[in-house]
């Protein structure tokens, strides 16, 4: 496979360059995966605005999109860092676990998330319409799956990226899952 590179701060133009010191305020880094948006003049500041938009998902609940979708997709990347983002919300190491495999026996209204986001990325945005009432009986509203869909799509755009270019993972990996 083709090397793919990940740009230095003076390797990119000078609205992306502006872009990688605000990430490097608020993370203390740039992810390489970010870093590698910015191969485009566009691309990362149009994927930070639809990754960073309003939404009546709160942060623990993009987390569950963001494990089960990131595990459907196998990326390496982003379940590394969404493992990290999953603790910081409060997910212990067992949770994360189940919410990668889309399940979340802890919280039925997570669980219900988490099968949904699982059932509409395997089928590629065609889940069944038992899962999509299960979402809806378990007291999401319809805003809420708009913005779950929203969220699959944002969380597959970076899956597909890092599938693409291979970037080396700069957070700590995430834990294997057991083969069921």
């Amino acid at each position: 496979m083709t090397r793919f590179t990940v740009p230095t701060r003076d390797q990119v133009s000078e609205s992306n360059q502006a872009i990688f010191d605000n990430l490097k305020k608020a993370l203390g880094f740039v992810p390489n995966l970010y870093a590698t948006f910015a191969h485009s003049e566009h691309a990362l500041g149009n994927y930070l605005a639809f990754q960073n938009a309003k939404s009546s998902l709160n942060a623990k609940q993009r987390e569950v999109v963001n494990l089960v979708v990131s595990e459907v997709n196998a990326c390496t990347y982003c379940l590394a860092a969404h493992t990290a983002l999953g603790k910081m919300n409060g997910f212990g190491e067992a949770q994360i676990l189940e919410l990668r495999d889309g399940r979340a026996s802890f919280d039925p209204k997570l669980d219900a998330l988490a099968k949904f986001a699982k059932e509409t990325t395997e089928k590629r945005g065609h889940p069944d319409a038992a899962i999509v009432q299960a979402f809806l009986d378990a007291g999401w509203t319809q805003a809420n799956l708009v913005d779950a869909v929203v969220l699959i799509g944002d969380k597959t755009v970076s899956n597909y990226l890092h599938g693409a270019t291979q970037v080396p993972v700069d957070f700590p990996p995430a834990k294997e899952l057991a083969v069921q």
